[in-house]
């Protein structure tokens, strides 16, 4: 059983999931602060620099937390995941975040699937008892689906509790025992 496994094919580039390297961080950059300009999925208001993601790389490299891209065949980077602790206190230890990003143009390849898929497995491999999402419930639905449908449950929902662009925002709260 390979430790990368390959994206379905879906009409175009067939692909695989890997661990993140330093090369790909530029690209996840990129693909996360689309969403911090046009999106209420990340509450982030300001673009994230290089040096924020390098950090997020050694943080999760020494903790032992996966992070993980989509890659197509030619090697581009179509999305990423991972998992951070879900507190800094130590009794939070086995309970993380999960965070999947696509870039804009992979919607509907089976890449936030196997994204997903491939970050519950490192995660148990990892140690970790639960994932946590959190995500914006107007902006994300198919992200709430596909959490849903790999057996994350709901867990809380927080009302007006962000503001960007303008507007009021929820956040929704799921869960899962891995």
């Amino acid at each position: 059983m390979s430790d990368t496994p390959t994206v379905p094919q879906t009409g175009r580039d067939a692909g695989r999931i890997r661990p993140v390297q330093s090369p790909d961080l530029a690209a996840i950059r990129d693909i996360y602060n689309h969403y911090v300009r046009t999106s209420t999925v990340t509450f982030d208001e300001e673009e994230t620099d290089l040096a924020v993601w390098e950090h997020k790389l050694e943080i999760l490299a020494e903790t032992g937390l996966p992070f993980l891209v989509a890659e197509d065949s030619d090697g581009v980077v179509l999305g990423f995941a991972y998992a951070q602790h879900w507190r800094a206190k130590s009794a939070y230890r086995f309970s993380a975040e999960n965070t999947i990003y696509l870039s804009p143009g992979a919607a509907g390849r089976g890449l936030g699937k196997a994204l997903l898929e491939a970050l519950l497995d490192a995660s148990a491999k990892a140690g970790l008892h639960e994932l946590i999402a959190v995500i914006e419930p107007t902006a994300a639905g198919a992200s709430i689906a596909l959490h849903r449908r790999y057996g994350f449950v709901d867990a809380g929902h927080l009302k007006n509790v962000g503001v960007k662009f303008g507007r009021t925002l929820d956040v929704l709260f799921l869960q899962k025992s891995l």
